[in-house]
This record gives structure tokens, C-alpha cells and sequence, in this order.
């Protein structure tokens, strides 16, 4: 096969775009993807596969990366949105993952320091029906040291042992008659979604081209048999994609890929564990940390976590085969969910009371024995005989670590050494960006200092040009119609679901109030891409068909 050169970075492109946004017109990247040959196809758009292809770009590979639907639409964006090593894990005796999760942390902390903020996680003490009682507390304290020794005092705070009105003034709302004090250490959390598409900007920054909406078909071969591409449906026309190297990195989907295709089969089991997380007024419950609740009759701990104006409440961990493209939280698991929050709740929460919900499937490897909670989240890269190489596991703190092994396979493949960089690497909008001053002002300016970082000054620009694009999308959130504007010209939006469900979080956030925004997103979108009346209509009916659909699960009624 013919050797292409590495590219060599452009100097003249960081000068340009700290004037000026970077602009991804879809298009364009398709129009790329048909007509050069790259080093790398990435197939898979979750924060794996974009962490895998900003790490090739900055190595100087010629990169493409092609997504079915979204990019995060399947499990990146349906996390617990915790950038942490795992309490858990320790009680397993996984201390190295936890080790090793926390100095992934702290790089996350550094390199994407606009989206990934401090999370304090509060575990109270309980004379009855506790996480644990006050005869097991002392030995969680030991656990609370490991966890600091192995890297949580990464964080510049230790642990804290808590009276019981301090842990009432971190949540008013827990019943006071069976508290007896508490204990709270640091983590972090992100807008998993936002995270994978800053990824993918910054990987597209660095020239890989990237598309959503791009689906891969069936791989290609050269005459021994190798995988040299791939064939990809995007916009009703086949592309044919050459690259020397064709990763697969689609999580719980290589399940499905394997099924379908008998050349390539993976060696790898893969066991879908479902997750199901439920959002809250957060008037209801009134959390300004992660509370860990009681789940009955299970190990596992579940969590409310604040996030803007609501809380969201979560896991569920459970073997999972159905349909991967139609997950929705069940009447059964929310009720689960509820019934271990109001152990623990002064507040009763119904189901009434849930304003969204999200369903995913975490990528485990392993074999058929034994609960999807006990098994270990590692990760497995593989090379077929075929040439074709995958990577699935791990978990969303680790991904960068999972990216840089997986970069360095190809690069054996390739025959070249390049060295990793994403360990010390800004992601877009995190350089020059001071989190704790533009926090402080508060109101729109710390609103989108947490979603774009240093880039806010080009919603900004918007909103000065129009200043009519300020008005909220949604009454009560956040978000602004120049938001919008902003993710269908810079972050490859074309559909009322991209927006909505990951560009803001307004489906999980106010699921009923964002079908009603569909009409007003899909004006902007039909303004901006010039797209026909029919098509945004087709796209209005499919967004409130689709949430329709996840409130009748979720309540357990007939659509």
C-alpha cells in the first residue's frame, strides 16, 4: 500500500481561530471524507472514538471520523456525567483502576477546565435503612483514606467527616430522624455530550474530518483480504472511504456490528449493562451536592446529583438485550429509583414529579456469569486477522487512556512512532479560560463560560448581532436561541434532536417544554441551513413522537 506522508500541523490555524470560531459545514466534511485517503477511519462518534481521533490528529495522522447518528447520541450522552475514579472499585480490590482513574481525572480537570468542574459526594449516616449504619462507619472512613491516598487528594481536599446538621445543610430534605452525621469527598462531574463534541471540534481543529449522520455499511477489503475502508451512507449517497487503519469504536453496537457481519467477527464478549437515570425539580429535594441514597436490597448505591434546575437520580445496573437504538427508562426502574430515594427523603417523590429521563448501555466485557455491577470496567483493544481493529470498555474517565493505547496499536500497524500529546493537550475553549472568576459573575456569562469555555465570546458575537437570539429557548433554562444558532453553524447540528437532546440537555432537563420548543428550534435550523418547510416539519413530528414514546415507557401507558 502507498506510505502517505504525516501532515504537518498549521501554525497559521491556532492565529485564526483566536479570532474567530471554528466553523464545520457539513458539506465540506463529507465532500473530504469521499475524496482522501487517511491513515485512520474511526467509526463510533462516543467520547472513545473522538478521544482516538484527537489523539491521532495531534500525532499527525490523516484522520476520519463517521458517527450513524449524533455524535454522544448513545451512551456519551447518557451517563452518570461523573469524571471520577469510583468508590466501588476500591471495594472490589481494583485499586490500580482507581488509581489510574483519578490521574485521568485531574488531566480532564486541567485540559477541558471549562467543562469539568468540582463535584462533592456526600454519603450520610443512617440508623436505619442507611448506605451503611454507624457501626460501619469507621471502616468507610478507612475506605474514604484509600480513596485520597490513591489520588483523590489530587482534588487539593481531603475527605470530611460531617455532624448531622451540616450533612442537613447540604440536603434539607433527608429525614432527620434517622441521621446520625455523614461524611463527604471530592470528585468531578461533566455534560458528558458536551465533553465528546468538544472532542470532536478539537480533533476537527486539528484537520480530521468528522461526520455525523454517517453511516458505515460494510467494511472494504484490498485483494489479500485486508480492511482498507469502508462503505458509509450520509444524505442519501453512498460514499467509498479509503484509510490504512479502520478502528471501530462503537461501544455496546459492536454487538450488533458482530452480528451482522461474518467477516470480521470480534472475539470479544460484550455485555450491554443498562442505566437508567430520572430528572427532578431540584425544589424537590434541594441538594447543592451528589447525595448517595439506599437502594433495598442491593449493593449498589445510587446518587442525586444537582444540575441547574433539576436533579437527576440514578443507576440502575442490569443485563440488557433489547433494541440499542430504542433504550428508555421503564415504569419498573423508575419505580425502583423512587422507592430508594424515598427511604432516605422527607420530600415523596412520584412519578408525576420526573421531568426526564435518560437510558444507556454501558460496554462491558466479560463473559456471561455473574451481576454486570460486580464486573470490572476494563477495556480490550483487538486485531482481527483481517487488519481490523477494535476497542470497547472502560468507562468515560479513562477514555483519553483507552484512546492513546488504541493510537498506539495503529501505529504499530502503520509501521511509525508518534508520540501521544493528550495527556497535556487543551481541548477547545479550556485555554486561557479562568473558571473560577467567570463563575463568579454569574448569570449569562457563567452559564456559557461552563458549556464553551473560552469559545463564549462567539455566542456572544451572536447575541450582539441579533440581540433578539438572548431569549431563552426553553422558559426556565438556561439556554438562548443564539445557542442554537451557534451549534447549527460551529458544531454540525442538522436535526431539532441534535439540538435539543445534546447540544443543550433540554430534553432531559424539561422533556414536555422541549417538544413545544421543536417549532421555534426547527425556525432556526430551517433559517440557517435553508432547509424545506416539509423537511422541518417531518423533523418537528419525529422529536415529539420520539419523546412522546419515552414518557409512555417511562410511565407505563399506552402511547
Amino acid at each position: 500500500m502507498k506510505f502517505f506522508p504525516s501532515r504537518k500541523p498549521n501554525k497559521s490555524r491556532s492565529e485564526m481561530f483566536d479570532t474567530q470560531p471554528l466553523r464545520l459545514q457539513r458539506d465540506e466534511q463529507l465532500a473530504r471524507l469521499a475524496s482522501e485517503t487517511f491513515d485512520i477511519l474511526i467509526v463510533g462518534g462516543g467520547v472513545t472514538g473522538a478521544y482516538t481521533a484527537l489523539d491521532a490528529s495531534l500525532r499527525g495522522y490523516r484522520v476520519a471520523l463517521v458517527e450513524k447518528s449524533d455524535f454522544a447520541s448513545g451512551t456519551s450522552s447518557k451517563s452518570s456525567k461523573m469524571v471520577h475514579g469510583g468508590l466501588r472499585y476500591i471495594e472490589q480490590g481494583n485499586l490500580g483502576l482507581v488509581r489510574h482513574s483519578l490521574l485521568e481525572r485531574q488531566r480532564l480537570r486541567r485540559n477541558a477546565r471549562h467543562l469539568v468542574q468540582r463535584l462533592p459526594f456526600m454519603f450520610p449516616v443512617l440508623d436505619k435503612n442507611g448506605v451503611f449504619d454507624k457501626r460501619l462507619a469507621s471502616a468507610f472512613e478507612s475506605l474514604l483514606w484509600t480513596y485520597d491516598l490513591a489520588g483523590g487528594w489530587r482534588e487539593g481536599i481531603l475527605h470530611q467527616k460531617l455532624t448531622p446538621a451540616e450533612v442537613l445543610s447540604h440536603c434539607p430534605t433527608l429525614k432527620e430522624e434517622q441521621l446520625s452525621g455523614g461524611f463527604m469527598y471530592f470528585d468531578a462531574r461533566v455534560d458528558d455530550a458536551r465533553l465528546t463534541l468538544t472532542l470532536v471540534r478539537t480533533a476537527a481543529f486539528h484537520e480530521a474530518v468528522v461526520a455525523n449522520h454517517a453511516r458505515v455499511t460494510e467494511t472494504t477489503r484490498d485483494g489479500h483480504g485486508k480492511v482498507n475502508g469502508a462503505i458509509v451512507h450520509a444524505d442519501d449517497r453512498e460514499i467509498q472511504v479509503k484509510a490504512r487503519v479502520v478502528v471501530m469504536a462503537t461501544g455496546v453496537w459492536l454487538r450488533d456490528w458482530d452480528g451482522q457481519k461474518k467477516e470480521t467477527p470480534s472475539p470479544l464478549q460484550i455485555r450491554p449493562a443498562k442505566g437508567v437515570h430520572v430528572a427532578i425539580p431540584w425544589i424537590k429535594i434541594r441538594n447543592d451536592c451528589t447525595v448517595t441514597i439506599p437502594v433495598a436490597g442491593r449493593k449498589r448505591r445510587a446518587t442525586i446529583t444537582r444540575w441547574g434546575n433539576v436533579s437527576y437520580l440514578g443507576t440502575t445496573d442490569e443485563d440488557y438485550d433489547g433494541d440499542l437504538d430504542d433504550m428508555c427508562c421503564t415504569r419498573e426502574e423508575l419505580d425502583f429509583l423512587l422507592e430508594g430515594a424515598n427511604s432516605a427523603l422527607k420530600t415523596q417523590l412520584t412519578p408525576q414529579d420526573v421531568v426526564g429521563s435518560i437510558a444507556g448501555c454501558r460496554p462491558l466485557v466479560g463473559n456471561a456469569g455473574g451481576k454486570t455491577v460486580e464486573m470490572k470496567r476494563n477495556h480490550n483493544i483487538n486485531v482481527a486477522p483481517d487488519g481490523l481493529v477494535t476497542i470497547v470498555g472502560g468507562k468515560l474517565t479513562t477514555s483519553r487512556h483507552m484512546a492513546e493505547q488504541t493510537v498506539d496499536v495503529v501505529s504499530k500497524i502503520l509501521g511509525r512512532k508518534q508520540a501521544c500529546s493528550t495527556k497535556s493537550a487543551f481541548l477547545l475553549g479550556a485555554a486561557g479560560y479562568d473558571p473560577q472568576a467567570i463563575l463568579a459573575s454569574g448569570g449569562l456569562s457563567a452559564h456559557l463560560g461552563e458549556r464553551y469555555g473560552a469559545e463564549a465570546r462567539f455566542v456572544s458575537d451572536i447575541i450582539d448581532a441579533n440581540p433578539a437570539l438572548q431569549t431563552p429557548i426553553i422558559t426556565g433554562l438556561p439556554y438562548t436561541e443564539a445557542e442554537v444558532v451557534y451549534a447549527i453553524r460551529h458544531e454540525l447540528a442538522c436535526s431539532i434532536d441534535d439540538i435539543l437532546s445534546r447540544r443543550l440537555r433540554a430534553r432531559l432537563m424539561a422533556r414536555d417544554a422541549s417538544a413545544e420548543a421543536a417549532q421555534r428550534v426547527g425556525e432556526l435550523l430551517q433559517q440557517e441551513l435553508n432547509l424545506a418547510p416539509s423537511v422541518i416539519a417531518k423533523q418537528i413530528a419525529l422529536y415529539r413522537a420520539a419523546v412522546k414514546h419515552e414518557k409512555s415507557v417511562l410511565m407505563g401507558t399506552s402511547e
